[in-house]
């Protein structure tokens, strides 16, 4: 079997390894490759892909493809954890900004997410995250404003979470998640600090307080070289 790609893999890995090769440098073209390690243009392709795959490079059509930073910020799955509590505990430098937040109603979107009637109020919150001066995350909440009646911008400025918990005196209980790796849209142009990325990853979640009442539909979008993504997992028998 050739081995020839994992040569090229290798060597473009140890480079990132060992920052030679830093976050968002471009790597060399297909045909500088070709030509220093004199393999084909199919070999070249699979060492590149694999290194996307794996999460190293980014490539971009008509493009060179250009380093990501592996140093992510693990990004809990499992569990409810608010935004300013990941901030605290990963010490970011961090601020965040409200953009829109609105009460609606008769949204048959809405409806349908959050299982109400066409009377009920929804408020309609928009954020973006900065970290460490780039701006990240877009965090997009529809929350039944019968649960949480009193929201202002000086709340969503802090923690929704410790608003709910402290002051509203609910719980927060368990949350259905869903992870996807979608196109970027204009939104994401407007809001967020993209540099070449054109993906982005989207955390849908459904959330329930304590006696299994669904009252939040969250759309998190987060540009992709800043988190992984990681959950535990135990074997049941």
């Amino acid at each position: 079997m050739d081995k020839k790609y994992l040569i090229i893999y290798n060597n473009i890995l140890n480079k990132i390894e060992n920052e030679i090769l830093k976050p968002y440098d471009k790597l060399p073209s297909e045909s500088a490759l070709m030509k220093e390690f004199n393999v084909s243009r199919d070999t070249v392709r699979k060492s590149l892909n694999l290194l996307e795959q794996n999460g190293y490079i980014q490539k971009s059509k008509g493009k060179l493809a250009f380093v990501l930073d592996i140093n992510k910020v693990a990004f809990p799955v499992s569990g409810i954890t608010s935004f300013k509590e990941l901030a605290i505990k990963a010490n970011w430098k961090y601020k965040t900004y409200v953009k829109q937040l609105e009460v609606v109603k008769n949204n048959k979107k809405l409806m349908n997410k959050l299982k109400i009637s066409e009377e009920d109020e929804v408020w309609r919150l928009k954020r973006v995250r900065e970290i460490d001066g780039e701006k990240v995350i877009l965090d997009k909440d529809y929350m039944i404003r019968e649960f949480v009646p009193g929201l202002t911008e000086e709340i969503c400025n802090e923690s929704i979470y410790d608003y709910i918990e402290k002051e509203l005196n609910l719980k927060i209980s368990f949350a259905k998640k869903e992870i996807t790796v979608q196109s970027i849209n204009e939104e994401d142009k407007m809001y967020l600090d993209m540099k070449n990325y054109n993906m982005i990853v989207v955390v849908k979640s459904y959330v329930y307080l304590e006696d299994a009442t669904l009252f939040q539909y969250t759309e998190s979008r987060h540009r992709p070289d800043r988190f992984r993504f990681v959950d535990f997992a135990r074997r049941t028998y």
